[in-house]
């Protein structure tokens, strides 16, 4: 039997289910949701609109918006015991802290346990309120800060920067921050989607759903690509350097942190949209010389995008919560709000005709053998 089986390592290029949410054209370098250009919506939308797009499956109206905004601030609220909980734990990694807290958040909100769309939705709404919350009160008690209060009369990503730093940001910080959201919405199979649901599969609730997405994107080869380059960009110091560190790095056979990709084999589609966004906050901010690093690596790169080495989106992501200040290990945690929506319509769509995610492997142990007693071993 063995000879006759493929084995697909890392379920590179199989299909195990239909989806209405993203198409990803890796050869092209495209990407949309639900139909509509990644670039439309980076460009024309709000993060709030792209979360109303993904769960419901297509853009709001005006009131639809209204509403829907409305409930997203409403839901901006923690139970005491969860700030309790952050300020026991206040010492650890923020994605563990996050964690923890959405799973404590399952024991204390007793709708958390009810099952079915609605109530995913519900749900979802809800702790796409409270994920920024949480990142944000741990970074300000484990400063020694009181957490701050949210804003409804900010929008989601405006409000996150104002609950992060304690001052309200400029409409370009914010809409830069909106950017961000919504090009890590939604990005079909990736491990923790696909994580995601293998545990709905098991006819677990949504929370269960998003604890489990969150440990997976918590591992470094799927979070933490933004934070390398971080430290990629201060290794390097000056635009006169990046192309000696390429070719170092190349030279070596390393690779350049920030550049190729498991889906995309032209330029992340994502990309162009934090280059941009990166050069206009580097003015804003009095520190275009990040900008100019980036752009020395990316120059120095050009011979090997024929390989598929291109620029992912987070190679510029990194650098823009550099400027804002923001730790190192709060990267992953604010990968975390934007992808929200796309986790919870993924726990959604398995949730529809639900199976059990169930695959196998290829044994290749030991042949049958007679079981020796404990004495005589």
């Amino acid at each position: 039997m063995s000879e006759n089986v493929k084995i697909n390592r890392g379920l590179k290029g199989v299909y195990f289910e239909r989806s209405g949410v993203s198409d990803i054209d890796g050869s092209k370098g495209e990407l949309s949701y639900r139909g509509y250009s990644i670039h439309d919506l980076a460009t024309k939308s709000t993060f709030e609109e792209v979360c109303y797009l993904l769960i419901h499956g297509e853009l709001p109206t005006a009131a639809e918006l209204a509403g829907f905004d409305a409930q997203l601030k409403s839901a901006r609220s923690l139970p005491a015991a969860i700030y309790d909980i952050i300020s026991a734990c206040k010492d650890g990694h923020p994605m563990d802290v996050l964690r923890t807290a959405v799973s404590a958040l399952a024991a204390m909100e007793p709708d958390s346990q009810t099952v079915g769309e609605e109530a995913f939705v519900a749900n979802g709404i809800r702790l796409t309120s409270q994920v920024p919350m949480i990142i944000a009160a741990h970074e300000a008690i484990r400063n020694g800060r009181t957490p701050v209060a949210a804003d409804p009369a900010l929008s989601h990503a405006a409000n996150w920067l104002w609950m992060l730093k304690g001052t309200k940001p400029s409409a370009e910080a914010a809409r830069l921050a909106d950017v961000d959201f919504i090009l890590h919405a939604e990005h079909g199979a990736n491990a923790s989607s696909f994580a995601a649901r293998v545990c709905i599969g098991t006819e677990a609730n949504l929370h269960g759903g998003i604890v489990t997405a969150l440990s997976t994107l918590a591992g470094p080869a799927h979070g933490g690509a933004a934070e390398d380059v971080m430290k990629m960009v201060q290794e390097i110091g000056t635009p006169e350097n990046a192309a000696a560190y390429v070719k170092e790095k190349r030279g070596n056979r390393e690779a350049v942190t920030g550049f190729g990709h498991r889906v995309y084999r032209k330029e992340d589609p994502r990309a162009r949209h934090m280059r941009e966004g990166v050069r206009q906050l580097g003015e804003e901010m009095g520190a275009p010389e990040w900008y100019a690093i980036l752009q020395g690596v990316v120059d120095a790169m050009k011979p090997y995008a024929r390989h598929g080495l291109n620029v992912n989106v987070d190679f510029y992501s990194g650098v823009i919560y550099q400027l804002h200040g923001i730790p190192m290990d709060l990267y992953v945690p604010i990968f975390a709000i934007g992808r929200m929506p796309g986790w919870i319509i993924q726990c959604i769509e398995q949730q529809r005709g639900n199976i059990l995610i169930r695959p196998l492997t290829l044994y290749n142990g030991p042949e049958p053998r007679d079981y020796t007693a404990l004495g005589d071993r």
